[in-house]
């Protein structure tokens, strides 16, 4: 593998946690290796490596155009995600609200459901 790949598998698991990335890495097959590697190093080893903004800032980017283009089945992974960026609840509710004004109600309103069930699962998890 290569330095950047390296490099974005460090990320992915900052990001996401050893346990995430371990299920994703259990689940890998000869057919989709090569997309995984794809994206470990374009978007973890190269977008979310940089240091031109924080990993909260990042986060917050991140949720909001995946509201904004309708990619609800990563908002979950995302919500998680932010117990390690510091991107707090308040701050993915004005991203959301950002969505909502710029992309439409609709998918600003379902990523606000899909936050405040995964967030009920973080906090379930917590107090368990």
């Amino acid at each position: 593998m290569t330095e950047r790949y390296d490099t974005g598998m460090t990320v992915r698991r900052k990001i996401l946690g050893d346990a995430h990335v371990d299920r994703a890495e259990a689940g890998r097959t000869d057919l989709d290796t090569p997309f995984q590697a794809l994206i470990t190093e374009a978007a973890w080893g190269t977008v979310w490596a940089s240091d031109g903004i924080t990993d909260r800032e990042r986060s917050m980017l991140t949720l909001a155009l995946l509201a904004a283009l309708g990619n609800f089945e990563e908002i979950p992974m995302h919500i998680r995600a932010t117990a390690r960026t510091g991107a707090s609840r308040t701050d993915v509710l004005e991203a959301f609200q950002h969505v909502a004004i710029y992309a439409g109600v609709p998918r600003a309103n379902q990523a606000l459901k899909l936050a405040k069930a995964t967030y009920d699962e973080m906090d379930q998890d917590m107090a368990g």
